[in-house]
């Protein structure tokens, strides 16, 4: 039975996270890999508070506003080559990993 390897990687640097996903599309393409992806998650916006003071009371600085951007993968089979992917990205990449077994519709 094989399985489906899906990458989630998602970054506040879009150039670094579209990088990693090209030079994973291209070891793929180079191993013969079926490679489903990418496809874009909508932006995140995010908003961080940020105290002029150590304590709570005080003034603040306006938030700290950065975007989050995702894409997911999917890697058919090939389960070294997928393991080898999924075993380290770049600092500023995070990545979540979930492996599905597909079982044929002959299978029990």
């Amino acid at each position: 039975m094989p399985f489906v390897t899906k990458l989630r990687l998602t970054s506040g640097d879009r150039g670094a996270l579209d990088r990693e996903i090209a030079d994973i599309k291209t070891a793929a393409a180079r191993k013969g890999v079926e490679f489903n992806g990418p496809h874009p998650d909508p932006l995140a916006e995010r908003r961080v508070p940020q105290s002029k003071h150590l304590s709570a009371r005080g003034g603040r600085f306006e938030d700290w506003t950065y975007t989050v951007y995702a894409r997911s993968i999917e890697i058919v089979g090939h389960d070294e080559f997928a393991r080898s992917v999924a075993d380290g990205f770049p600092v500023g990449i995070h990545a979540e990993v979930e492996i599905e077994r597909i079982r044929s519709a002959n299978s029990s």
